[in-house]
């Protein structure tokens, strides 16, 4: 099973994402259960109504919290139209917990991190030096740490399960990134990744609600689902740079770690 990858550096963990739902077993092997095989043709109401309400996502701001099993808790404060947002990330193993703070305004992202960033400071990162699969959770023209909008566009079966409720599958391979999903543990699901399950329910105003994907079992053990909650729509987001004082480039090792 997936497990939180303890780096040396503790930013690389931070920011990577590597948090995981069962912190007391091996990373995935090649043993990675397919999804079952969905014969079911796409709903074109659903599909309408699911995809209304995540493009939405981008025309106002919101809460999300994410959670992955008992080792990774996300909260953002996301302003899509405004440019900016902040998160709080925390990610905990048998031994250890973490918490990151992120703030992102325009193209500019600042970061917290343990062990990397003095207390009362600010480590900013240079954009242009990560990779564009880095996953840093927030990102200049990637607000959403889910990328929820391209995630659920990936469907081609999505169906209505009753009320606000829709299932179907999601390929994770076509999102930018997924908050608690490091790239090498979807690239280790193999086509699996491809053809991920998901529920989604939407609010009485049609807005997303909640997210949940059914990550593909390893080695015959379903792995805790990474489930996702929007909530607090049209909310202010306060979000202002930090004082020049209290800001600090990130050091050498960060971009290394994060493939830059």
């Amino acid at each position: 099973m997936r497990k939180i990858a303890i780096y040396t550096a503790t930013a690389t963990l931070a920011l990577t994402g590597c948090a995981n739902a069962d912190t007391s077993s091996p990373a995935p092997s090649t043993s990675v259960e397919a999804a079952p095989s969905v014969t079911a043709t796409a709903d074109p109401a659903a599909t309408a109504a699911l995809g209304k309400a995540t493009a939405a996502l981008g025309n106002t701001s919101w809460t999300m919290t994410v959670t992955a099993g008992s080792g990774f808790t996300m909260t953002a404060l996301l302003d899509p139209p405004g440019g900016k947002g902040t998160a709080e990330l925390t990610a905990s193993g048998p031994n250890t917990e973490i918490t990151v703070k992120s703030l992102l305004i325009g193209q500019d992202l600042w970061a917290q991190i343990p062990t990397i960033t003095k207390d009362g400071t600010w480590t900013h990162l240079d954009m242009s030096r990560l990779p564009e699969g880095a996953e840093v959770g927030l990102r200049p023209g990637r607000i959403d740490p889910v990328d929820s909008a391209n995630l659920l566009a990936s469907t081609t079966d999505v169906r209505s399960t009753g009320g606000n409720s829709y299932s179907g599958t999601v390929d994770l391979t076509k999102a930018a990134g997924i908050a608690g999903l490091d790239r090498v543990t979807i690239d280790g699901y193999g086509s699996a990744a491809r053809r991920v399950p998901f529920v989604a329910a939407l609010d009485e105003q049609g807005r997303l609600a909640t997210l949940t994907l059914q990550l593909p079992a390893v080695n015959g053990t379903t792995i805790a689902p990474v489930e996702v909650r929007y909530t607090d729509y049209g909310r202010t987001v306060d979000a202002e740079p930090p004082a020049a004082a209290t800001v600090v480039e990130a050091p050498e090792n960060v971009y290394r770690a994060l493939g830059g």
